[in-house]
């Protein structure tokens, strides 16, 4: 690459300071070693659990990260696997059979926005180019395809971006995957996640959840009551279905994984099979705060406020809440919630897929941007393609020593 910055970044001491981060942010005892074997599954899943370490890279050698102009709410951690499907109308007592077209319709988009910040929009899409590019060699395709591939999704997001109304259509795993999810419903989530004890079900013990403390099992409680009280009065069911059931750590994630986050399981509608199940997340700072401040609004109002600027159906029954003292995102889990499987792609569909997700985030980024932004121009895409190279290459290399 020209114009490289001064100083060669050195893998080896990127992956021991990746150990440093797994060691220092991992709070549940025994989970930083599950974390460290998660990302070693493949150089994909090592950038998605070091974000941190991304934008640590950007803010030491800053010339990697350089690029065309355009600011406001990012996903700050976009990668091809965070994108997927859910259902964004608000909660029904009726049953599925009952259900309008609309109450049950879902749809695609970016689903994660624990690291949304406002910073300049080329971060996102340098992080989505490089899992694109690892993601893509996983799939053991050539470099021509794998360069045409992201300069298909570059020129897409720049259309967008730029405020084209002609969007690429739906490729068909998405469609897929949207009448897949669909059709699913409660007591398939249910008996997927919880087992019947006596009269009533709880939570599968095991890899996904584990016992709470006493003091946790004490502070959940009040901590769900608190985020009760934060959803909007239009989107919360009667009293009733909060009553709590059952609470377990739920473990889940990469980047995420080894923070404090409990599942709630409640009455819901009524019975077993009515049973409604919450999600209590921790917020700390984004991981793009190394090199951008985030916004002062507090760690919850920020990734609500990024959800509903991104997204145009935002998902519904965000709240907030303290647990453990540390500030908390709570949110309802429904059955239509499912991301795409990547390695399932049909290779055929895959330039459709890119241009497809391209355009999907060049529109949330024009949603979000906080002043207007000129265009950007094939210059700026191949300056963003040279950098995501790069990085590329960075985080294969630092992958294999953190193997190593």
């Amino acid at each position: 690459m020209t114009n490289a910055p001064a100083g060669h970044p050195d893998p080896a001491t990127l992956a021991a300071r990746q150990r440093e981060l797994d060691t220092d942010r991992v709070k549940i005892p025994g989970l930083a070693e599950h974390k460290r074997e998660k990302m070693l599954a493949s150089p994909l899943a090592f950038l998605r659990g070091s974000a941190t370490l991304f934008y640590e890279i950007l803010r030491d050698w800053p010339e990697l990260g350089a690029g065309p102009e355009a600011t406001g709410y990012i996903a700050g951690d976009l990668h091809v696997e965070n994108f997927g499907a859910y259902r964004p109308s608000a909660l029904t007592f009726l049953h599925e059979e009952e259900q309008s077209e609309e109450a049950r319709r879902a749809v695609f988009d970016i689903n994660d926005f624990d690291d949304a910040t406002v910073a300049p929009c080329r971060y996102d899409v340098l992080r989505l180019s490089v899992s694109l590019l690892l993601g893509t060699r996983a799939l053991s395709l050539g470099g021509v395809a794998r360069v045409g591939l992201l300069d298909a999704m570059l020129a897409s997001h720049a259309e967008a971006l730029g405020g084209s109304t002609t969007s690429p259509p739906v490729p068909p795993c998405v469609k897929s995957l949207l009448e897949r999810v669909r059709g699913r419903t409660r007591k398939a989530l249910l008996d997927a996640r919880t087992e019947m004890v006596g009269h009533s079900r709880r939570f599968v013990r095991g890899p996904r959840y584990r016992d709470l403390s006493m003091d946790m099992l004490r502070a959940v409680p009040p901590a769900f009551a608190a985020y009760v009280a934060s959803v909007p009065e239009a989107e919360r069911p009667p009293a009733a279905a909060f009553e709590m059931v059952d609470a377990a750590f739920r473990i889940a994630g990469t980047g995420s994984l080894g923070s404090l986050r409990v599942a709630v399981l409640t009455r819901g509608k009524g019975g077993p099979d009515g049973n409604f199940i919450f999600d209590l997340k921790e917020q700390g700072d984004p991981s793009s705060s190394v090199l951008v401040p985030p916004p002062a609004c507090g760690a919850v109002e920020r990734v609500r406020r990024a959800a509903q600027a991104l997204v145009s159906h935002p998902p519904r029954m965000l709240g907030e809440t303290t647990l453990s003292d540390l500030p908390s995102l709570g949110r309802r889990l429904a059955p239509q919630e499912d991301r795409l499987d990547w390695s399932q792609v049909p290779r055929d569909e895959l330039p459709a897929l890119t241009r497809y997700l391209g355009s999907l985030v060049g529109s949330a980024h024009r949603r979000a941007l906080t002043a207007p932004a000129p265009p950007w121009s094939a210059a700026d895409q191949k300056t963003l393609r040279d950098r995501a190279i790069a990085l590329t290459g960075l985080h294969e290399a630092i992958f294999l020593a953190y193997s190593a």
